[in-house]
């Protein structure tokens, strides 16, 4: 289950595409997280996806 405090959030998916996900596409079908909600999400904090990166920056 993944955090609902968007900065909290922020920190485990950018650990999670950093060491376990090639693309957020990836690390969304295997936690079952709608991609949509999960960018508006972190969106409301003012990061976005960088998919040169893959992380939100």
């Amino acid at each position: 289950m993944l955090p609902h405090d968007p900065v909290m959030l922020l920190s485990v998916i950018n650990t999670k595409l950093r060491d376990e996900y090639g693309s957020l596409d990836e690390l969304c079908r295997a936690l079952d997280e709608p991609k949509d909600e999960l960018c508006t999400k972190l969106a409301a904090i003012d990061y976005h996806y960088s998919p040169e990166k893959n992380q939100f920056i």
